[in-house]
């Protein structure tokens, strides 16, 4: 169940509010300008698919993003529990940055944790199979995939390049908490 919590930026022990019922996330998160879209996340795809797995089954779904909102790049970020590099991967996007671009994410399998730093509120949102999130170009915030990663995500880019971050230097992702190991997915 995606999940969403909001903090004040100086109180990560106590968040002022929790929303679970996807409605409310939608509402709350469009109030901060972030989209967030339950998809359908048919396709049989586990993490550790490669790339060009992920990429056909959902290759309908790309194109029609790739069209309405003119992406010009897409990858995929697939891990699993045994994933050799799991930990430099987690601690790469643990720390507050931006984007000079949307940031883009179908997850298509399992779940994950972005945590977004606006003005003095974060909010904390654990998304799984099926949400999309779009996060505004320029927005400070985080991710967690947990010590024991379980996901696969589409990313999509208006930047050929891919993912390019512009970390803020700022230690705000260390107080707030991280995301535990998800119990609705399988660990394999």
């Amino acid at each position: 169940m995606s999940r969403l919590r909001i903090f004040n930026e100086n109180q990560p022990q106590q968040p002022l509010a929790v929303y679970t019922d996807h409605a409310e996330v939608v509402r709350e998160l469009a109030k901060a300008g972030v989209r967030f879209e339950r998809w359908e996340a048919s396709q049989p795809i586990a993490p550790g698919a490669s790339q060009e797995e992920v990429i056909a089954a959902y290759r309908a779904d790309i194109d029609r993003l790739m069209a309405e909102e003119g992406y010009q790049a897409v990858d995929v970020i697939s891990l699993k529990p045994d994933h050799p590099d799991r930990a430099a991967l987690r601690q790469k996007f643990l720390n507050e940055h931006t984007h000079s671009e949307d940031e883009v994410r179908f997850f298509v399998a399992g779940a994950g944790q972005f945590t977004l730093h606006l003005g003095e509120k974060v909010y904390d949102v654990l998304c799984e199979q099926g949400d999309l999130i779009g996060v505004p170009d320029g927005t400070r915030h985080w991710f967690d995939m947990s010590e024991s990663p379980y996901f696969v995500a589409i990313r999509l880019f208006t930047n050929k390049e891919g993912w390019v971050a512009n970390f803020t230097g700022e230690d705000i992702a260390e107080r707030f908490p991280r995301m535990q190991p998800h119990t609705s997915v399988k660990a394999a």
